[in-house]
Parts: structure tokens; C-alpha cells; sequence
């Protein structure tokens, strides 16, 4: 997938918006499940603090803090329950230490000394060995003769370390799971939403000067695609009105013109025969009649074009055999190579069928044949060549002629456009032969196309839509293409 199409980019930033809030609610479900544990530890602590600092006050008036720890260990067995408690008096005397757990999870005399408290409790979380850390908490108590006593608790936060790695190992293993997701999803999404621009681009690739007459599909999503749909088949609309006002200008001025130069030429002839008439004015005559008969061949070229750009080709279409109408084009054209002593050579295997108008399909060889003849050197060689390629009839025509250049070979099929000096006025037409080839290849749903180099030929390569030869030769009623 191209990196910098709108589709990539859409589907980057849906999923980069996906991971982002599924990785922004897992660390804040992350910190609220910490914070949720750590308090109920904490509270759970403080609460037991509490009930140690009731214990000892209770000892301290009526027995004295002899018998605190004994107390402490009958009633809450720190060591056993994997916890730490620890009663010191406010001039540092430890009243009680609990003893090292069975578990070897901590060690009580490593525990940091007492850290009295602000106000009247307090809670930290102290580093132990191994990477493991312990949540102490710290609570003051006050006795009637001025003493005052800090009883602290802690235990162990394994059990909060577990349950938080194991939510990072979950949001790690749903992360990819996610991301696919979030890609399939925004795949399936972003095509759904596009799906009517690739319909109009789709449209807008089949139509060109030959099928204006077709329109974009319209967009019923009532946005910014539908508005966009009918801007541009309204630009379409007016483009179809500028070319068909062009072709009918075009037409209308050939047909015309085409009377007034055959009358022009008739004249000129009968002028040229008079007996009275010097060899200058004969040749002034004669000279007039060459442009007169040059401007009678461009204007049956524009009429020509006219007429395939308005699609009256396809109504003579019928089934022939491209190889066979090559071969016969080509054994005609060569009387004409003969006076260069050009040699024209044909390779063409025979059954290569296709659909169209058999006059027109003609000229493309004449025409071709014509222009590698016309520059090619005394000498030289013109191959003609037709076979079945991939579903299309190819037929090229190659020489070894004087080429073109390469700033010349975009616009070789443009019309009226004759290459500088090598396509002079005296050695060729108008410019018009080579559209004439393009428009009746297009005019056939086919193409051309041209390669070479200056000094060493050229080659015009034809592609036509093949199809399976017909039952009855003599039958042309039902075409049935690859």
C-alpha cells in the first residue's frame, strides 16, 4: 500500500487513535488498580496498627509494657502471617520486634529505624534486598503519663507486585491483538467510506474524448463526494458539449470544402492542358494544382478523424483476419518500397482475428507502411509483423530508417505535428497520417504506441482486442471476444 494515499493515512491514524485510547485506559486502569491495592493494603495496616496501639495502651495502665510483646504475638502472630510490627518508645527504646517470618520474606532488623510521624499516623514503602518492598505503616499513641508510644506495621507487597505485573502482561499480550483489529477494523472501514471515490476514479479512467456521453457515478451519501460527483459531471457535460461543438465544426468544414477543391482542382487540370499557356505559366499552374491537391488530402484526413471521433467506424464493423489483411497491405506497399529499393518483408501467422471495419483496420497498415517507407533510406528494410500476444493482435512495423528524436516521440501522433526537417514539407504530408492511425486504433478499443532511436529506426507497435475466429467465415453477425 502506497504510504502517502489518503487510505494508508486514514487507517494510521484510526488505529494510532485505537492504540492510543486502549494504551491510555490501560495505564490509567493500571495506576487505579496500584492505587487500589496500596490503599486497601494501607488501610488494612493502619486498621491493625490501631488495634496494637489500643493493645498496648491497654497493657501500659494496667500491667505495664512488659508483657506487650507476649500480647502481640498471642494475638496476632506477626510472624506467622508473614507481617512486621514494631513498638517503639519516643526516646528510641524498642518495646518489640517481631521476628523473622518463616518464609524468609523480610528481615525485621534490616527494616529502617522508625520515622515518627506529622500528625498522628503515617504510611511508606521501604526497599528491601532482592528488589522486593515492604508497605509500613506508623501510628502514634499517646498515654495518660506523657509517654508516647509509635507502633508501626508493614507486610510484604508481593501479592500487589503480582497482581500489577500481571495486568502489564495482559495489556502487552491484548496490544497486538488490538493493533489487528484496529487495522482490520480500519481497513474494512476506511475501504467502506472510500469505496464511492475508487467507483469514481474507476469512471473517470474509462472516460476520454471517445465516450464523454458517460457520466460518474453520484455518491448517495449526501457529503462532500455526492457534491463532488456532480461538480464533476457537470464539468464532464460541458466538455461533451466544447468536443462534440469541435467534431461538428471540424466535419462541417471539411465536408465543405471538400466541393469547392474538387471544382478548384477540376479547374486547375483543364487550365494546365491549354495549348496556349508558356511552360512558366504551366508550371505556376502546376504548382498550384500540387497545393490544391495537398489541401484536398488534409481536409479528407480531418473528415476522416471527424468521423472516428464520432464513433461511425463501428458501424461496419465486422470479424477479419488482421494477418491476412497485413499480408495483402503489404504486397501492395512494397511496389512503392521497389523505387526506394527498400525491401518490405511480412511475418504474419495467419488466424489472428479481430473485430472492426476492414477499411479503416487498412489504412493503419497503409499508413504505417508508408511512413517507415518514406523514412527509410535507400537501402533500407521495413519489417511488418502480426501474432496473437496476451488476448490482443499485435502488429508492428519496424524499420531502420533515420528514427526520431526523443523530445519528438510524446507528441509524434499529434496532429499536424511534423518532426523538423527530417518530416519536411517535401518529403510528406500534413502531419495527419499518424492521428489517422491513433484515432482508429482508439476507435477499435485498441492503442498505439512508437520506440526509437535516432540514426537506427523506429517501431509503431498496434494492440487490438483478439477474439476466437467465427464458425462461419462468411457469417460476421455475432463477434465473440476474449
Amino acid at each position: 500500500m502506497n504510504m502517502r494515499s489518503l487510505k494508508f493515512q486514514l487507517i494510521g491514524w484510526y488505529a494510532g487513535l485505537l492504540l492510543g485510547v486502549f494504551a491510555l485506559l490501560g495505564l490509567s486502569t493500571y495506576l487505579a488498580l496500584s492505587s487500589s491495592l496500596v490503599g486497601a493494603l494501607r488501610e488494612n495496616q493502619l486498621r491493625r496498627a490501631r488495634q496494637i496501639a489500643e493493645l498496648v495502651r491497654d497493657e501500659v495502665e494496667h500491667r505495664g509494657q512488659q508483657k506487650v510483646g507476649q500480647e502481640v504475638e498471642l494475638r496476632y502472630a506477626p510472624a506467622v502471617n508473614d507481617r512486621f510490627v514494631r513498638i517503639t518508645q519516643r526516646d528510641g527504646v524498642r518495646v518489640y520486634l517481631s521476628p523473622a517470618p518463616p518464609s524468609q520474606s523480610f528481615d525485621p532488623a534490616a527494616v529502617p529505624p522508625p520515622s515518627w510521624p506529622q500528625g498522628t499516623e503515617a504510611a511508606r514503602q521501604v526497599a528491601l534486598l532482592g528488589g522486593r518492598t515492604l508497605l509500613l505503616t506508623a501510628h502514634e499513641l499517646k498515654v495518660p503519663d506523657g509517654g508516647s508510644y509509635l507502633v508501626e506495621t508493614g507486610a510484604p507487597m508481593d501479592g500487589v507486585q503480582a497482581d500489577l505485573k500481571h495486568w502489564l502482561l495482559f495489556l502487552a499480550a491484548m496490544l497486538p491483538i488490538v493493533l489487528l483489529i484496529a487495522v482490520a477494523g480500519g481497513f474494512v472501514l476506511v475501504k467502506r467510506a472510500l469505496s464511492p471515490v475508487d467507483r469514481i476514479a474507476a469512471s473517470a479512467e474509462r472516460i476520454s474524448s471517445q465516450n464523454l456521453s458517460e457520466r460518474l457515478p453520484l455518491a448517495q451519501t449526501g457529503d462532500e463526494l455526492e457534491r463532488l460527483s456532480v461538480a464533476l459531471n457537470r464539468m464532464i457535460e460541458r466538455l461533451d458539449s466544447a468536443f462534440s461543438y469541435s467534431r461538428r465544426f471540424v466535419a462541417d468544414a471539411s465536408h465543405e470544402l471538400r466541393t469547392p477543391l474538387a471544382v478548384l482542382q477540376g479547374e486547375l487540370e483543364s487550365l494546365v492542358q491549354q495549348p496556349q499557356f508558356t511552360p512558366e505559366w504551366r508550371d505556376r499552374v502546376g504548382s498550384a494544382l500540387e497545393e490544391v491537391d495537398r489541401l484536398s488530402h488534409i481536409v479528407e484526413g480531418l473528415f476522416a478523424i471527424s468521423r472516428l471521433d464520432a464513433g461511425e467506424a463501428t458501424a461496419e464493423w465486422v470479424p477479419l483476419d488482421l494477418a491476412e489483411l497485413a499480408s495483402a497491405t503489404a504486397d501492395q506497399m512494397s511496389l512503392l518500397a521497389e523505387d526506394k529499393g527498400i525491401k518490405v518483408t511480412c511475418h504474419a501467422s495467419a488466424g489472428v482475428w479481430v473485430a472492426g471495419d476492414r477499411a479503416r483496420l487498412k489504412q493503419v497498415v497503409v499508413n504505417l507502411l508508408d511512413n517507415a517507407i518514406k523514412y527509410t533510406l535507400d537501402g533500407g528494410t521495413v519489417t511488418l509483423s502480426v501474432a496473437a500476444e496476451a488476448g490482443h493482435a499485435v502488429l508492428e512495423v519496424s524499420d531502420n530508417g533515420i528514427g526520431i528524436p526523443a523530445a519528438a516521440v510524446p507528441r509524434i501522433f499529434e496532429r499536424f505535428f511534423r518532426v523538423d526537417q527530417a518530416r519536411s514539407r517535401e518529403q510528406g504530408g500534413a502531419g495527419l497520417g499518424l492521428s489517422i492511425v491513433k484515432s482508429i486504433c482508439a476507435a477499435h478499443h485498441g492503442g498505439v504506441a512508437v520506440t526509437s532511436q535516432p540514426g537506427q529506426g523506429s517501431r509503431f507497435r498496434v494492440e487490438l482486442p483478439l477474439i476466437s475466429a467465427p464458425q462461419n467465415n462468411h457469417n460476421h453477425s455475432k463477434l465473440h471476444e476474449h
